[in-house]
């Protein structure tokens, strides 16, 4: 589905990947681990078109993501969850979702997603007139996941999901994503909560520095000595 081939990127002077290669295949939930700085958000940020590419290749479904305008890249199937959630706070729930759903096809079919995430997420039916801003942090990462799901996506990319929530809160977020699972979504999700997001994905690479240092099925990376060493404190 998502393939990319020695991919470079960076802020000015600053490269933050390097000759990175990586595929996530229709249907699986592929996870990249690895510490803060490793270049996991920057990752999804030139997937998605928000940060151009200096190098490699990006290929969707065999459409050259770095020949589509940014604004276009969510018509090829992909949808961006952000870190730290970026909904609208001032704005009710029913409006996040609405902004969601702002592709042509998607507002065609706006009231029927809009009943698809009322169906999968009933507790933001209840909080549908409630000030994003005023829910709590896991109803607010459910929010900014609905509001991906309102155009319909192949491809969802979570963005540091369990980022600044209590643990309690932190194993809801990961039911989240189970259930999305369940639904189809073939996801792809960068998290520095190593033994929580390896339960929920089937395959994973381990980023360090801009560069991928590992990758397998989750099971491997759970039993491998570095990353149990130095991201479980083993």
């Amino acid at each position: 589905m998502l393939e990319l081939e020695g991919v470079g990127a960076g802020y000015g002077q600053f490269q933050a990947l390097f000759d990175l290669s990586m595929r996530v295949e229709a249907g699986e939930a592929v996870a990249v681990i690895g510490a803060n700085g490793a270049g996991k958000t920057t990752l999804l940020r030139v997937i998605s078109g928000m940060l151009p590419a200096r190098a490699g290749t990006i290929v969707m479904e065999g459409v050259d993501l770095k020949a589509t305008p940014p604004h276009r890249i969510i018509e090829t199937g992909i949808a961006h969850v952000p870190e730290s959630r970026r909904l609208f706070p001032r704005l009710t729930v029913e409006d996040n979702l609405r902004m969601g759903a702002f592709t042509k096809a998607a507002r065609d079919r706006f009231r029927e997603r809009l009943d698809y995430v009322y169906e999968l997420f009933p507790r933001l039916r209840e909080r549908r007139q409630q000030l994003a801003g005023t829910m709590s942090g896991g109803e607010q990462q459910m929010c900014a996941i609905a509001r991906a799901l309102m155009s319909g996506p192949k491809l969802v990319l979570l963005d540091e999901p369990s980022m600044g929530l209590a643990p309690v809160i932190v194993r809801q977020v990961f039911d989240l994503v189970r259930r999305i699972r369940a639904e189809g979504y073939t996801v792809l999700i960068v998290e520095q909560n190593v033994r929580q997001v390896l339960a929920v994905a089937d395959r994973a690479y381990l980023l360090e520095v801009g560069r991928i240092e590992a990758q397998g099925t989750s099971a491997e990376l759970l039993a491998s000595d570095e990353v149990q060493r130095s991201y479980m404190g083993l």
